[in-house]
């Protein structure tokens, strides 16, 4: 730990006579505040032991180029991970540098990350990134799973503005039970990676959040 941090004894530990001192950690721990800036400067010194080095646009990922002009690429999402590069025996040889310095499960090929199936046509070299499981459970959970789909996320008749807002007592108390602002998160959600579709009516309807009307 950088700084000094205590805690009260847990109920059912403590020391007899001394039940009104703290604890003080010694290291990180799970559910802290810290504990994800704690686990991060880790599995960071990690990677650059390794020489591998952090892209400047997003710290989560590390890059190290070999020899032969190819790169091996490592994603971290919290404590997920995802490795690729074009020669395995390169990705074995991380993966078993990763397991003796932290506890890990090698789930093998990528099928499914952060709500994202990922699907492989090896002879017809593509690889798909879907989220249709993602959008069912949102449709579910919005009580939309039996809305009617069209090609077209907005019509051209369908005009938002500023004066589109609840004017009655009865409109505000009917838009105060509508998780307006959940749905749209939602969609945006899909919106990344997997569905840029949808961005424009997302940034559209994002704009009226604040005082959305029916």
């Amino acid at each position: 730990m950088e700084e000094d941090i205590y805690l009260q004894q847990p109920q059912e530990y403590e020391v007899k006579w001394k039940e009104k001192l703290v604890c003080m950690l010694k290291k990180s721990l799970y559910g802290l505040k810290h504990a994800l800036r704690q686990w991060y400067l880790k599995f960071d010194g990690f990677m650059s032991e390794q020489s591998y080095t952090r892209c400047h646009y997003d710290h989560c990922v590390y890059l190290k180029r070999k020899n032969d002009g190819n790169y091996i690429i490592l994603l971290l999402y919290v404590d997920d991970m995802l490795v690729s590069s074009s020669n395995m025996q390169e990705i074995n040889v991380l993966k078993r540098k990763l397991a003796n310095s932290f506890a890990m499960k090698d789930l093998g090929s990528a099928k499914q990350i952060l709500g994202m199936r990922i699907t492989r046509d090896r002879k017809n070299r593509k690889l798909t990134l879907s989220k249709s499981e993602y959008i069912e459970k949102v449709l579910k959970r919005f009580n939309m799973q039996n809305a009617k789909p069209v090609s077209i996320p907005l019509p051209s008749h369908f005009k938002l503005s500023k004066e589109v807002r609840p004017k009655t007592q009865e409109e505000m108390a009917y838009m105060s039970k509508v998780p307006y602002a959940s749905v749209v998160g939602s969609l945006m959600y899909a919106m990344f990676c997997t569905r840029p579709d949808i961005a424009h009516v997302v940034g559209v309807v994002s704009r009226y959040m604040n005082n959305p009307r029916k």
